[in-house]
């Protein structure tokens, strides 16, 4: 999603003190939903009318209340229609359905533990949300997709619809013999009747409700392994041939997973499912729904982040599906560690420079957010509707803050994490604080500190930084200053990071320090003026900057940094297109689009010379329309148009 720029509307809240110019901490307090039973299954048995849309039948509820004295229960319960209820002994319980949910009064007092069986009778029509029967189009057949997140499966199914619970599931499906059935699970039976099928899908392992799925098409199923483990892909007829090059990296992704969380995966099999309400994937437990247009012609470009988003909903089957967010303000539980994921998939699979750009894009995309929108916490208990921290925030920051800690730690440290994390937590609802003791103790660290200003406390830091070259003395001095903001709760932040200190021809001397105050200096004694003073080496931190360099320091820059480096000392030599300059300047940029080694360096370089209205020669841009990387290609026939 893109957001356009808005105008920053300031205005003060008094139960905070936070200034905002978008009105998030105006938003009410929520708190995590209380339970008073624990569902251990439910058993869905429906018949489903495609041409009518419309389905009926029964979900059978098995739970324990957790407390004494219970004697009634309510279900969430939207536009479906409770026909009848009663128990496992046929006992007819009387019940009361509003809006929101169906208030069950049970056949006697039950006590804490007992275990109780209820039969649910309802129907549903042509409903607004959760489930949606599609008319057959020149894209798509007639068809029924769900969408149960992240509080809509109470629209096909009466169910508690809080990711705070966890139960088993099964469910059987009967339609037209012409139609297949893919929902969670393992397919247990499939049983032709006539004109009807009955799918039968079990889930041996809990889940939450909103990680429920069903799908209905004629679909073309194509078939995939990772050794014993199914792995299929359920697509509409005509696509088979770019079916199989979108998707063909999955099994591999998913060992790659495996290993990175050393947890292998846990669910027995994995599915992923076209359909057309989706702009890009979905996640579900042992099944992905994805939007129609991951099938398409061959295109390097699409082809890349498809795969990324394919990476992401798979790194969903632990971060999300096997441990679940305990409450909606614990988004970031799920959706960060999916969005880091995609990124390690691809350093993994692409390597550099392609990791780097993907996590200079998603830092950039959560700065946008943040200085045209609203900052706020990563974990945050201020919504209307859960959707509402299904944010930037949640994605591309979360994914960022998890790199800085990735570098705090180690890899060791930081894998070692993940995969304890996994273990301890495994089927259960979580917090940040389960994952912040499971850190420290693995790491022997005191992390609060991070987790305090990253997690809890909104914002990023942003400096200004200068530096000084005093010959006599042989002393650089740098100057790191934090201008951000504090009056909204964004704190003054403490964190290491890497100085670098270059000179042609010698290995650049690394320093590493400690930010901790609003104004900090750092002094040492060298041999020589240096050709470059490099802030953040290794780009790890989510930042806003300001470093005004010479012309000259910055052509060093742009010839000998990493990826990043580069392309912004290219970005900052733009300004120098004046005078003098423009011959030198045209004439590296020329050399850097042809020669260097990595493709967005040549991306950049291309662009700079085409901004700086010096024009771009004939001989050079033949040469980017000739190059090896799709986007160098496209940016020269962008230009050439």
């Amino acid at each position: 999603m893109r957001f356009t720029l808005s105008v920053f509307v300031y205005f003060y809240i008094t139960v905070t003190g936070f200034a905002q110019y978008n009105n998030v901490w105006n938003r009410p307090e929520q708190t995590e939903r209380e339970r008073y039973f624990d569902v251990l299954h439910y058993s869905l048995d429906l018949e489903f009318d495609l041409d009518s849309k419309s389905f009926e039948g029964t979900n059978t509820i098995s739970l324990k209340p957790l407390h004494n004295n219970f004697s009634k229960l309510s279900l969430d319960a939207v536009e479906i229609e409770i026909l009848k209820v009663e128990t496992s002994r046929d006992n007819i319980l009387g019940f009361v359905q509003d809006s929101a949910a169906v208030h069950i009064s049970l056949d006697r007092i039950y006590s804490k533990g007992e275990d109780i069986d209820i039969k649910v009778f309802y129907r549903g029509k042509d409903l607004s949300d959760g489930l949606f029967f599609h008319d057959e189009t020149d894209q798509y057949p007639k068809m029924v997709e769900s969408n149960s997140w992240p509080n809509h499966a109470r629209y096909w199914f009466p169910c508690y619809d809080y990711p705070n619970d966890k139960a088993t599931q099964e469910i059987i499906i009967s339609v037209d013999s012409k139609y297949k059935v893919i929902s969670n699970g393992e397919l247990l039976d499939v049983n032709r009747q006539g004109d009807k099928v009955r799918y039968h899908w079990f889930l041996k392992k809990p889940h939450s409700t909103y990680l429920s799925m069903l799908s209905i098409a004629p679909f073309s199923v194509l078939e995939d392994s990772l050794g014993s483990l199914p792995v299929n892909y359920w697509v509409f007829s005509g696509d088979e041939e770019n079916a199989l090059r979108v998707f063909s990296l999955t099994p591999e992704i998913i060992d790659f997973f495996n290993k990175t969380y050393a947890y292998q995966y846990p669910w027995s099999k994995y599915d992923q499912v076209i359909g057309p309400r989706q702009g890009g994937g979905a996640e579900a437990t042992s099944a992905t729904i994805l939007g129609t247009g991951v099938i398409h012609d061959e295109d390097p470009e699409k082809d890349k982040n498809w795969k990324r988003i394919i990476a992401h909903e798979i790194a969903h089957q632990w971060w999300g599906d096997l441990i679940t967010l305990r409450t909606w303000s614990e988004t970031w539980m799920n959706e960060s560690f999916g969005t880091y994921s995609d990124y390690l998939y691809t350093e993994h699979f692409l390597g550099e420079p392609d990791a780097s750009i993907d996590l200079k894009g998603k830092k950039d995309s959560y700065l946008d957010e943040a200085k045209n929108r609203y900052s706020r916490p990563i974990v945050f208990t201020r919504y209307n509707r859960p959707q509402d921290n299904f944010d930037r925030h949640t994605y591309q920051k979360g994914a960022s803050v998890l790199n800085m800690l990735r570098s705090l730690l180690g890899a060791e440290k930081f894998y070692s994490t993940l995969s304890h994390f996994l273990h301890r937590y495994e089927f259960k609802a979580v917090e940040t604080g389960d994952f912040i003791e499971v850190a420290e103790e693995i790491t022997g660290m005191d992390l609060g500190w991070f987790f305090e200003q990253w997690i809890y406390k909104p914002g990023h830091p942003v400096f200004e930084i200068s530096k000084k070259w005093d010959k006599v003395s042989g002393e650089l001095s740098m100057y790191v200053n934090q201008v951000q903001d504090t009056i909204n709760g964004t704190p003054v932040f403490k964190m290491p990071l890497t100085i670098g200190i270059y000179n042609h021809g010698a290995d650049p001397v690394l320093k590493e320090v400690w930010l901790e105050k609003r104004d900090e200096s750092f002094t040492w004694k060298l041999d020589r003026e240096p050709d470059m003073v490099r802030f953040d080496v290794g780009n790890i931190l989510l930042k806003e900057w300001t470093y005004n360099k010479e012309a000259d320091e910055l052509i060093y820059q742009a010839e000998n940094d990493d990826v990043i480096g580069k392309i912004w000392a290219i970005e900052q030599l733009g300004k120098h297109f004046k005078g003098p300059l423009n011959k030198d300047l045209t004439l590296l940029m020329e050399r850097l689009t042809i020669e260097d080694d990595m493709w967005p360096v040549r991306v950049a370089a291309l662009d700079c010379l085409h901004s700086s209205n010096q024009g771009v020669r004939e001989d050079i841009l033949q040469k980017a329309l000739d190059d090896k990387h799709y986007s160098v290609r496209n940016k020269a026939r962008e230009i050439s148009k």
